[in-house]
């Protein structure tokens, strides 16, 4: 088969995500149909480094739904923890964008290492309130009390979070630039997450345990277990 190799550099300041997927659009709109390309050197461990990772991150909120459904033996509080994830995650984007870093490797990374920081803000709360409602309070007053008394060690550790990575996305030392976006995704996420999760997830927490409630008593009046008790 006859092929043709080009050979390009990047200019300063261009990232090499931005350069092939300009590449591959102009394949798709000059090229004929008979005509295939393909990436090599760089280009193509780029292109095999993000390959899957999206499935990956996937992977691991499944993994700790899993868990924390083992744990707590239902399928609702799981739920009402994971709920703080989607602003995380947005709050990462959007620093990555507003600073113009590319969501490469290490911004992936970070996400992932976002997940496991994040979460734990709404196993605080709703471990807490799940003992409450033990007690025999309402779901209002058992998340807002566990707002009130988790909170302190919501910040510490979120502070404490911030800290640890804030010099990673400021970009101090040898080959920083490379570990920036792992800080900035971190940094951007838990700020931006923080603001959030406090007042979304004791919501989320009282409407699904609304709905448990409905799905319950809807369980008990159901004809068969009327006639189970007949």
């Amino acid at each position: 088969m006859v092929s043709v190799t080009l050979s390009f550099n990047l200019k300063p300041g261009v990232s090499l995500g931005d350069v092939t997927s300009k590449i591959e659009q102009l394949a798709r709109q000059t090229l004929p149909e008979t005509v295939s390309t393909s990436f090599q050197g760089s280009a193509q461990a780029f292109q095999a480094s993000l390959q899957g990772l999206g499935w990956l991150l996937v992977a691991a909120i499944l993994v700790i739904y899993i868990v924390l459904g083992i744990l707590y033996e239902d399928f609702i509080h799981p739920l009402t923890i994971l709920s703080s994830l989607p602003s995380a995650g947005f709050g990462a984007l959007l620093t990555l964008l507003l600073f113009k870093v590319d969501l490469n490797i290490y911004a992936f990374v970070g996400i992932i290492l976002l997940i496991g920081i994040v979460k734990k803000n709404g196993i605080m709360m709703v471990d807490f309130a799940i003992e409450a409602r033990r007690d025999g309070k309402s779901p209002y007053q058992a998340i807002y009390q566990a707002c009130l008394v988790r909170f302190r060690p919501i910040m510490m550790t979120t502070m404490a979070a911030l800290m640890g990575t804030l010099p990673i996305s400021l970009g101090f030392g040898a080959g920083a630039d490379a570990r920036r976006p792992l800080g900035l995704a971190v940094v951007g996420g838990l700020v931006f997450s923080q603001l959030l999760t406090l007042y979304l997830t004791p919501v989320f927490y009282t409407y699904m345990e609304a709905w448990q409630t409905k799905l319950r008593s809807r369980k008990k009046h159901s004809p068969a277990s009327q006639t189970d008790l007949v």
